[in-house]
């Protein structure tokens, strides 16, 4: 059976719902990092990603939350400590990552 475009949409496909988790400049650069380096704490990310706002930073993390991606501990002490790592939801994305970082690795111009 062929299938018509005119009979599809978009919207409708698990490509889609996947874009709609991780879209937003930073997303996949937080899932990267979480996935390099395990737990992390919101100061050591913000300085690992340097061109990220505070706010940005802080909406990401919140909506991939929110989407069960990211798993967020905070810690009752003073100054709070809060840390961040994949949920196994999360962790299921690591081979689709290695496979742009490889892709990467693979396609780099190199100087």
């Amino acid at each position: 059976m062929v299938r018509c475009i005119s009979d599809e949409s978009l919207c409708e496909t698990g490509f889609s719902y996947t874009l709609s988790l991780i879209s937003g400049k930073y997303k996949m650069t937080i899932l990267y990092t979480l996935m390099e380096f395990g737990t992390v704490r919101f100061n050591e990310m913000k300085r690992y990603i340097s061109t990220v706002s505070d706010k940005t930073l802080s909406t990401s993390l919140r909506e991939l939350e929110d989407d069960g991606l990211v798993h967020r501990e905070v810690y009752p002490q003073i100054p709070p400590r809060v840390e961040y790592s994949l949920t196994e939801t999360g962790k299921s994305l690591i081979p689709i990552l290695d496979g742009l970082c490889e892709w990467g690795d693979n396609h780099r111009r190199r100087p």
